[in-house]
């Protein structure tokens, strides 16, 4: 790979890298709703998370819904720790995809 190719390859790396500080904030603030999971392109795991949340938030008058606030609060507390792991996941595959597309 030539100077130049792996330059650019990094250079559109580094611009379409999502953030980790705007990741840390919304698992911060909207963590348990699984905004950062949105934000990271981690869908369907997303949506479960927010499908749990809403369900413990609704069953939670009747004391049935705090088992899946705290797998949520779990779930949201692990998070902390994989999130530096998602994003150089995604700047790897994103590294490989330009590095197969480029002449």
């Amino acid at each position: 790979m030539t100077d130049t190719r792996a330059l650019y390859i990094e250079q559109r790396v580094a611009n379409e890298a999502s953030s980790p500080f705007v990741a840390y904030l919304l698992w911060f603030f909207l963590g348990m709703l699984g905004a950062h999971r949105f934000y990271l392109g981690r869908w369907s795991s997303a949506l479960l998370m927010l499908i749990l949340f809403g369900i413990g938030s609704a069953l939670s008058v009747i004391l049935v819904g705090y088992l899946p606030l705290a797998v949520v609060g779990l779930w949201w507390l692990i998070d902390a720790f994989l999130i530096p792991g998602m994003i150089e996941r995604d700047n790897d595959d994103l590294r490989w995809q330009l590095a197969r597309e480029l002449p």
